[in-house]
């Protein structure tokens, strides 16, 4: 019988002994819970002792966490209603005040959500989209002065800001929120904006308008260039054909006058030869396969066959 009792004890001292031990990684930091209500906070990393059976580890992340809200519908400064997702970092830097007031992470998102939220709605509601999606240091491309009208007031170009001051503002409204909850705030961003359904078709619209005026300026461009090229490309067809017609010309009048200077010449060494000769070409263009050629017998065209026969 002491055997069995001596195991037994030996194995309750185990038990006991391995309850009442616990390691805290480099990545952890931890709670300790008596009943359900913290007694203190184990930061350091490492091998810790604690009441077995009666007080419970609670472990929280060490390294920073991720927060993403839900995209909301907010109008900006200017009436231009968009979608805006934002995205944050955070940490636990003091888990036993982190575990009295948000006692887990998904407590702390939650907080986080209104926390958050409520201070990027109120940033994007007080600026004007521009605001929200340039740097402070933009510059337009062309030299064209920007002006921007809320309800009818003019704002300045001077009085804009940029994206990064917006954020950093959100940060710091936001940040100074957190530290009762053992939280430290580490970093808020906008990582996306987009104009809501119905702005979105407009704006899709205004763009294609746009392109399309472009386009037809670049088209009646186009046409004006066409349309000069081809009167300059008539007027040098023209020059052209009025020199090459002028260059016919005074070649067939060198040569009709050269024939002329020809036919003169025959015409005077015999002119009863060039007579007759002339005569009997034009009988042969006179004369044709089809056709016949009628003339009286006392006709001077008729002379050279009469004497011939």
């Amino acid at each position: 019988m002491k055997a069995p009792v001596f195991f037994v004890v030996i194995a309750a001292l185990i038990v006991i002994g391995m309850g009442s031990l616990f390691v805290v990684n480099e990545a952890e930091q931890a709670v300790l819970t008596q009943f359900g209500k913290p007694v203190g906070d184990v930061v350091g990393p490492g091998l810790h002792l604690k009441i077995p059976f009666v007080q419970n580890v609670n472990r929280f992340e060490k390294r920073i966490l991720k927060w993403d809200g839900d995209p909301n519908q907010i109008p900006t400064k200017d009436k231009k209603f968009i979608w805006v997702d934002t995205t944050a970092r955070w940490r636990i830097i003091d888990p036993l005040l982190f575990y009295k007031t948000v006692a887990t992470e998904r407590g702390a998102l939650s907080r986080l959500d209104d926390i958050i939220d409520s201070v990027v709605r109120d940033a994007v509601s007080g600026h004007l989209l521009v605001e929200l999606v340039r740097g402070s240091d933009y510059k337009t491309q062309d030299s064209s002065e920007e002006r921007f009208l809320v309800e009818g007031v003019e704002i300045k170009k001077e009085e804009l800001v940029g994206r990064e001051e917006i954020f950093a503002d959100i940060l710091e409204k936001a940040r100074a929120s957190t530290p009762e909850y053992g939280i430290e705030l580490l970093d808020v961003q906008i990582k996306r904006i987009n104009y809501v359904e119905q702005v979105r078709v407009r704006v899709y619209e205004r763009m294609i308008n746009e392109r399309k005026k472009v386009a037809a300026q670049y088209r009646s461009e186009g046409e004006g260039e066409k349309a000069e090229i081809l009167g300059k490309m008539g007027r040098e067809l023209k020059e052209i054909s009025s020199e090459a017609y002028r260059k016919v010309l005074e070649v067939r009048g060198a040569a009709d006058a050269e024939a002329a200077a020809i036919y003169a010449e025959a015409y005077n060494q015999d002119k009863e030869f060039y007579a007759f000769l002339r005569t009997m070409e034009s009988y042969k263009k006179a004369i044709q396969d089809n056709g016949r050629l009628v003339i009286s017998t006392d006709s001077d065209y008729y002379k050279y066959l009469k004497e011939a026969e």
